[in-house]
C-alpha cells in the first residue's frame, strides 16, 4: 500500500509499506484522511517518547472506513465510517487501531474534519473539563489560539462559557481565533503578554491558562495569573522549555498541570467515550465549528509536516488519501 514512510531519522518520503492486518480486538480502516500533529514531526525527528522500529509511517489520527475487523470486535463493523486515534501508521492508504480508539463519526461530519478532530478537541475537552475545570465567567487564556489544538480550546472554552483570551503570533491568526468566539486577542510579537493579560483582566489576572508554547508564554502567564489560578502545560512549540519557580506557585496558590491526552487511552480508558460523546454532541449542536486550513495529498506528507515546524499553521492540518 501507498503510504508516507520513514527510513531514517529526520526523513520521510512517498513509498510502500505492507498491508497491515487486524489481530484480536483491532480493526483495519480504509484511510481517507490523517490528521498532522506536532507530535508527528517529534516521531519523524525521532524526538517523540516512542522510536519505533523502520521502516514506518507517522500519523496518529485518521479517518476512514472500516475495512477489516479481528476477533472479538463488536463495537464497528466493516463499512462504519469512523474516526481513530493510532499509535502510528495514518500516513497510509490502510491503519490498524485498536477497537477502543475507534468511534463512529457524527452525521455530516467529512473525513478530513474527522480525521482532524481526536487530538484537537480531544486534548482541548480534557485540559479544560478534567483539569483546569474552567466554570462560567472565569477568563481562560489560551496561547497558540490560531493552531489546531488552539482554535479548539478556544471554541471549548466558550462552551463551557468562559472569557476567552486569545494569544497568537500573528494578526490573521488572531482574527481566526475570533472567528471562532474569542473575546480578546493579544499578539505576543509586538504587545507585552503580562501587560495586555492584567488590562483585560482589570488587573485581577486569568483563572486559567493554556499553553502548548512553552518559553517566554509560559513565563509571563505566571505573573499574569490570578491568585488560585490554574495553568496547563501542554507542550513546547516555541522550542523552550520553562523554567519553573516554585515560589511564584506557593505566594499565588498557583496550581501547574502537565497534561498530555494520548495518555488517558492507557491510564484512563474509561473516560475516552464520555468524552467523546460529549464532543459529538456539542459538534451536532452547532457548537463547535472545525477549521481545517490545508489538504496536502499523500505524496506531499512532508510539507504538511513542516507548516507545523515553522509554525505557519492555522486551524488543522490533514493529509488526505
Amino acid at each position: 500500500m501507498r503510504a508516507a514512510v520513514v527510513r531514517q531519522w529526520g526523513s520521510i518520503e512517498p513509498g510502500e509499506l505492507p498491508e497491515p492486518a487486524a489481530g484480536p480486538g483491532e480493526v483495519v480502516i480504509q484511510v481517507e484522511a490523517a490528521g498532522v500533529n506536532f507530535a508527528d514531526t517529534l516521531l519523524v525527528a525521532g524526538k517523540y517518547q516512542e522510536k519505533p522500529p523502520f521502516p514506518f509511517s507517522p500519523g496518529l489520527e485518521a479517518a476512514g472506513t472500516v475495512l477489516r475487523c479481528g476477533a472479538g470486535v463488536g463495537r464497528v463493523k466493516p463499512g462504519d465510517r469512523v474516526l481513530a486515534m493510532l499509535d502510528r501508521g495514518g500516513f497510509a492508504e490502510r491503519a490498524v487501531a485498536k477497537e477502543s480508539d475507534v468511534y463512529v463519526t457524527p452525521a455530516g461530519m467529512d473525513a478530513a474534519t474527522a480525521a482532524g478532530f481526536p487530538v484537537t478537541y480531544g486534548t482541548a475537552h480534557c485540559v479544560l473539563c478534567w483539569y483546569l475545570r474552567v466554570q462560567p465567567g472565569e477568563t481562560l487564556v489560551v496561547h497558540g489560539a490560531g493552531g489546531g489544538v488552539g482554535l479548539a480550546t478556544v471554541e471549548c472554552g466558550k462552551v463551557l462559557g468562559a472569557t476567552v483570551i486569545a494569544t497568537a503570533g500573528s494578526d490573521d491568526k488572531l482574527a481566526l481565533a475570533r472567528a471562532h468566539g474569542a473575546d480578546h486577542g493579544i499578539n505576543y510579537a509586538r504587545e507585552d503578554l503580562r501587560t495586555r493579560i492584567k488590562e483585560l483582566t482589570g488587573g485581577r489576572g486569568a483563572d486559567a491558562v493554556f499553553d502548548p508554547v512553552g518559553g517566554d508564554a509560559f513565563d509571563a502567564s505566571l505573573r499574569s495569573t490570578a491568585w488560585g489560578g490554574r495553568i496547563a502545560v501542554i507542550g513546547f512549540a516555541s522550542g523552550k522549555v520553562p523554567q519553573i519557580p516554585a515560589n511564584i506557585l506557593l505566594v499565588k496558590n498557583i496550581t501547574v498541570h502537565g497534561v498530555y491526552w494520548g495518555a488517558h487511552r492507557k491510564h484512563r480508558p474509561e473516560k475516552m467515550p464520555e468524552e467523546f460523546a460529549e464532543l459529538f454532541r456539542w459538534y451536532t449542536e452547532g457548537k463547535l465549528e472545525p477549521h481545517v486550513s490545508h489538504r496536502f495529498p499523500l505524496a506531499e506528507a512532508k510539507r504538511a509536516l513542516e507548516l507545523l515546524t515553522t509554525r505557519k499553521a492555522q486551524g488543522k492540518v490533514v493529509v488526505v488519501m
